[in-house]
């Protein structure tokens, strides 16, 4: 026993040392790392010390800092003295960067004095003063340093080749740098012209796909550099034959072809069909790469073996052609829909013969993937998950290729006749882009399936509870899978009614909600409130939308709203509510999209729960306060937003709306207030004055919360110092949306905005013809403010309260305030109630047949597709991107200009 114990001891002794060890090299590696990324150049070049380490098995590695040699300035990028004696592949004209020989840094100068140097370059050949030519593309030997076959992952490069480094080659020695990213290039096509059947081969693809990973957002940040990958490659021809230099293929195309040609190479991204091992390796030139597609699901019914390995290296490849495609963050916001991104509109073109499968390969492998699998306890915690890295790449580059404004052209069509499969591989009407032609040309009832239960699984895994607390695996790019839904809805019309056809779209809704909720106060996630509203006001332009939400709400998800027994109409209505007065500031430019969501669904809506109704009339008492509704131009629409919803309720679904019916009919004195609003100016700067005295935009007062769900946390704001990125402004709710009108048969037909005269308003509202949501007015695309800061330049006056107030529409819950409010009281005397269930009894039993004006048409604002809500989900998603890739943290620190790093 003795023996045994001591034998245990020296086991722990030893296993402890190596976990020491272990420890201190990590620490190094995270300094290592560390220090690249938040040291600035003038730090890093004061402390050489920090780029001394080292992971092991890179001793060998060349470092970026050996590009750059002394005496060399500035210049035009070339290979060498005599290109011609380079071999028909070699670069002969960089006109991205040909105007770079303006300057030549000064030789002779210090090391202290030359930036990007460290201590660990101090006695290296070539490194001494003095004038040196660029290293020639034909020195084999010297660039063949750079992705030698020794092991290294793409942590490892980040962490050896600091921004500092980069940069100073960029300026110091940027025809050392042409020539690096041209033989990195190189090495690509030959590996996908060889079929990588070496496993020395397969690292040197790696190695380059991880070196172009590091170097591309520093060359494009740099707006001389920008179009040095669409320079010509001579002897890289379109025809594949010795062309002219005019028809040569640019450096840019000939990497995205060799990515694209890689992600199916046969034993190293897919499985090898070959039957043993005696077979003749598949030429890469001759497969057909829709045999190769990586999942099951759309256009493709085997599942492959999986693969860890094949999963490791397509990770990999899609990174390094995200940040290709990443030339679009270095560039300032634009609406004009011309400026593509020509690494996009080349990947997506008919030039890319494996698009089909690759668009069918990155949608299979997102809706394919189940996070929590067999469902048993930490298993995350127990195995590595290979696929997870893979589905969040394939999610990223596939939204970032279906980046397409729909605004500019027709909207993608979709053939119902075809047949076979899922898409016909022909060239068929519609936009350029394949990818987003393919997506809108799906219209099997399976692949539907398939792709809205993937999505839906993946989107309602954090809301998955648990008895064993993080058990189960959360997935964390919830946002980039919004995106992804907002675009198969809005590119494929057949897709958005197939989710819309069963109950399955609440699916989708809870999740949203759950999001919406949580992230109310939290200004990092202001952009997922966006993208969320969005979707939501998307879907409920549609009839069958308003339809679904009347399924009762039975699964309970833990958010921090009041306990409520309805349906799923209740549970938006109940967080819409909350966010509007539990929100941030940054909010209030959603309050229109939220109510016209609501008032999109209202005549569909059956019957509201006792605590949706009351969250209804709160909201509208808050709205119609005098110092609300004067202490900004556009306030008085949410008013109008309001009525419109009670009035369609009353008009459409009076008969099971008795718990709305009794709150109306209890904040009566909520609609006499509106309807003697007064308009004189004494009155009007009395109602200003009321807003000093009030610090909250929103009154919670009256809200009847009441006790929050189980298990539910309350929405808890950003930690100081997180990372956010800005987004663009939106449009209004007028450009965002256009007006149709619900005809008997259920069709509808757009309205067509009439031309209204400026500063007036639009003609007198009735309850026969609801409120438009517009109002003609020179300052009408100024953002809602909450506070009166904006009265040096507007101030409310009579003639403008008038202009609204005489066009409330209230003809309809006065006559039925008028009708009802002496019945029930008399009821109440006649029997002494004073349980408000018998008076709800009353109401369900009662009827305004013959009592009611004629119902007015329903009007329903359907989203309509605009160069501004393309610019803002083109930020989004880029910003959404740059935050989530921090390992290796690809975009850090680079001069991004289409958005602003900011710290909450």
């Amino acid at each position: 026993m003795t023996v045994f114990l001591g034998e245990f001891y020296l086991l722990c002794d030893g296993a402890l040392q190596i976990c020491t060890q272990l420890r201190y090299l990590q620490r190094c590696l995270r300094e290592r790392q560390v220090g690249c990324l938040y040291k600035s150049p003038e730090k890093t070049r004061s402390a050489p010390e920090s780029l001394n380490l080292e992971p092991p098995g890179l001793e060998g590695t060349s470092r970026i800092t050996d590009l750059q040699r002394p005496g060399q300035g500035r210049q035009a990028p070339r290979l060498a003295a005599d290109p011609a004696a380079q071999g028909p592949r070699a670069v002969k004209t960089m006109r991205g960067a040909r105007h770079l020989s303006t300057r030549r840094c000064c030789a002779g100068g210090s090391e202290q004095e030359q930036p990007g140097r460290s201590s660990a370059q101090r006695g290296e050949p070539g490194l001494q003063s003095g004038p040196c030519q660029p290293v020639e593309a034909t020195d084999d030997a010297f660039w063949d340093q750079f992705w030698a076959d020794t092991a290294t992952s793409v942590q490892d490069v980040f962490a050896l080749v600091p921004a500092a480094e980069i940069r100073a080659v960029r300026e110091e020695s940027p025809s050392n740098l042409a020539t690096l990213c041209y033989k990195a290039v190189e090495k690509l096509v030959q590996g996908a012209e060889s079929g990588c059947h070496t496993e020395k081969e397969r690292q040197i693809v790696l190695n380059c796909s991880r070196l172009l990973t590091r170097i591309l957002p520093y060359i494009f940040e740099d707006p001389d550099w920008r179009g040095f990958f669409w320079s010509t490659v001579p002897g890289a021809g379109r025809g594949g034959g010795d062309e002219d230099d005019e028809n040569a293929r640019p450096l840019a195309e000939s990497l995205l072809l060799a990515v694209a040609d890689l992600l199916f190479c046969p034993d190293f991204t897919v499985q090898s069909h070959r039957r043993s091992a005696v077979d003749t390796a598949e030429d890469i030139h001759s497969i057909d790469s829709c045999e190769y597609i990586w999942e099951a699901g759309v256009g493709f019914a085997h599942s492959p073996q999986p693969n860890y390995i094949h999963d490791l290296n397509r990770t990999e490849l899609l990174k390094l052609l995200l940040t290709c495609f990443s030339e679009a963050m270095y560039l300032p916001p634009s609406s004009d829909s011309s400026n593509t991104n020509p690494w996009v509109q080349f990947f997506c073109s008919t030039e890319n013969r494996h698009a089909l499968p690759l668009f069918t390969s990155l949608l299979n492998v997102v809706c394919a993937y189940d996070p929590v699998g067999y469902g048993i306890p930490y298993n995350h915690l127990l195995f590595s998950d290979y696929r997870e890295p893979l589905v969040e790449e394939a999610a990223q580059v596939l939204i970032v290729t279906l980046d397409y404004d729909s605004s500019t052209s027709s909207s993608p069509t979709v053939d119902g006749t075809t047949t076979g499969t899922a898409m016909d591989d022909v060239d068929p009407p519609g936009p350029d882009n394949l990818f987003v032609n393919y997506l809108s040309r799906i219209h099997r009832e399976e692949d539907f399936q398939f792709i809205l239960k993937g999505v839906a699984r993946l989107l309602s895994n954090p809301l998955v509870q648990t008895y064993l607390p993080n058990s189960a695996k959360k997935i964390q790019f919830h946002q980039e899978l919004l995106v992804l839904f907002w675009k198969l809805c809005d590119f494929n019309k057949k897709f958005l009614f197939f989710v819309l056809k069963s109950s399955d779209v609440l699916d989708i809704l809870v999740p949203i909600l759950y999001f919406l909720n949580d992230a109310r106060a939290d200004q990092s996630r202001v952009g997922l409130m966006h993208i969320g509203v969005f979707i939501l006001l998307l879907l409920s332009g549609e009839r069958n939308f308003g339809v679904r939400l009347n399924k009762p709400y039975s699964v309970r998800v833990p958010m921090d709203i009041p306990v409520f027994t309805g349906t799923h109409a209740d549970l938006l209505i109940i967080v819409f509510h909350k966010i509007i007065t539990s929100g941030h500031q940054r909010l209030q430019p959603l309050f229109d999209c939220l109510l016209t969501i609501i008032v999109n669904v209202s005549p569909y809506l059956k019957s509201l729960s006792m605590v949706a109704a009351n969250k209804l009339l709160h909201l509208l008492e808050a709205f119609s306060t005098t110092w609300f509704l004067f202490s900004a131009i556009q306030n008085h629409h949410l008013v109008f937003f309001l009525l419109e919803v009670f009035n369609n309720i009353i008009q459409y679904q009076f008969d099971g709306n008795s718990n709305l019916v009794y709150a109306v009919i209890r904040k009566r004195n909520v609609f006499h207030q509106l309807a003697n609003l007064p308009t004189d100016s004494q009155s009007i700067q009395k109602g200003l004055q009321r807003k000093k005295k009030s610090p909250e935009p929103i009154s919670r007062t009256n809200s009847q919360d009441g006790a929050s769900m189980e298990g539910s946390r309350p929405a808890a704001p950003a930690e100081p110092g997180t990372l956010k990125t800005s987004l663009v402004a939106t449009p209004g709710i007028d450009k965002l949306t256009e007006k149709s009108q619900v005809s008997e048969d259920g069709t509808m037909r757009s309205l067509e905005p009439e031309p209204l005269p400026e500063g007036n308003p639009p003609s007198a509202v009735s309850d026969g013809e609801p409120w438009s949501g517009e109002v003609s007015h020179p300052q009408r695309d100024r953002r809602r403010l909450s506070s009166a800061s904006s009265s040096g330049q507007w101030t409310p006056t009579p003639d403008w309260v008038m202009s609204w107030k005489s066009k409330l529409p209230l003809q309809t819950i006065m006559r039925l305030l008028q009708v009802l409010v002496p019945q029930v009281e008399k009821i109440c005397i006649d029997k002494g109630l004073t349980d408000e269930s018998e008076i709800l009894k009353f109401l369900q039993h009662g009827t305004l047949v013959g009592l009611l004006p004629v119902p007015h048409p329903i009007l329903i604002r359907k989203y309509q597709a605009n160069s501004g809500t393309a610019m803002w989900f083109r930020t989004y998603m880029w910003g959404v991107i740059y935050l989530r890739n921090v390992d290796p943290p690809i975009w850090y620190d680079t001069d991004v200009k289409l958005f602003e790093i900011q710290r909450v």
